[in-house]
């Protein structure tokens, strides 16, 4: 009997190895391997011009967007290829990405990364905050590249659309999270003409990801960040939003850690609450 439960506990601890993925590197290890990896800063470029890991390239988070001011929506592909291109970047890349330690941006760079197939990104746990307080090598020197030939195509597993989101909504194999704040979710405010959430998602706000370390934000340990979707089945394709897709991007990267099918709809809320056409739930009309 012993023998039967010591192999079930190592079929199951492999098999989470297997679907899960490392997708995080710490500052050290980033420091001792950092030849390894093309660096990406995600800060605007004022900032990155100031000071940034030596050997970075800047892919500021607002070229992620289409039209920032509408909605969330991805940049599409034209754009996306000249960007890489640019950057000198290869699908086949070690990538890190990395912001000024909030998470979020650099969640985002993530997200697209993958919808535009690349396959081998990781985020430095901690940004450029932490990297800086550990005085670790930092330049100012931009860095000169040879443009790469990438070819943009998309990867629609990782984007969720209205009308994917909606099929979600009926879908018992599907579950939609709203990655936004209470409030926001319950309807006591909004960035769209209407208040509330998509119908039947549920709420596991971005910041739940988190953890504060002096002051800077940290993704929190895999085993914490397994608690805390621990009812939500890995059987389901999971979809993603916040107000612009940002925030979502946090949740996103956590459940591609822990080995979920998992997409982020870009135009999230600000698309959603602005079209009467699709269902919606306000809770806050009920606690009124």
């Amino acid at each position: 009997m012993k023998n039967n439960f010591y192999f079930i506990f190592i079929f199951l601890a492999t098999q989470f190895t297997l679907n899960a993925q490392d997708l995080r590197i710490s500052v050290k290890q980033l420091s001792k391997n950092i030849t390894d990896y093309k660096i990406v800063d995600v800060r605007n470029y004022e900032d990155f011009s100031i000071s940034h890991i030596k050997n970075s390239l800047n892919f500021p988070v607002s070229k992620s967007y289409e039209n920032k001011r509408v909605d969330g929506k991805i940049v599409n592909p034209n754009k996306m290829q000249k960007i890489v291109r640019e950057l000198g970047l290869n699908i086949e890349d070690n990538i890190v990405i990395y912001d000024d330690g909030v998470f979020y941006d650099a969640s985002r760079i993530f997200w697209t990364l993958e919808v535009y197939g690349f396959k081998n990104v990781k985020l430095l746990n901690g940004g450029f905050d932490t990297w800086e307080k550990k005085k670790l090598p930092i330049s100012s020197e931009i860095l000169k590249v040879k443009p790469s030939k990438y070819i943009a195509s998309i990867n629609n597993n990782r984007l969720s659309t209205k009308f994917t989101t909606q099929i979600a909504t009926k879908n018992p194999n599907q579950t939609v999270i709203d990655a936004r704040d209470y409030n926001s979710y319950i309807g006591k405010r909004s960035v769209a003409k209407r208040f509330g959430h998509i119908l039947n998602a549920i709420h596991i706000p971005a910041y739940s990801n988190l953890k504060k370390e002096n002051k800077l934000s940290k993704l929190k340990e895999t085993t914490t960040l397994k608690e805390l979707y621990k009812d939500i089945s890995k059987d389901k394709k999971i979809i993603i939003y916040c107000k612009i897709g940002r925030v979502a991007s946090t949740n996103y990267f956590a459940l591609r850690e822990l080995g979920y099918n998992v997409s982020n709809y870009d135009a999230s809320w600000r698309e959603w609450g602005n079209d009467i056409n699709l269902p919606i739930t306000n809770k806050s009309k009920a606690l009124n």
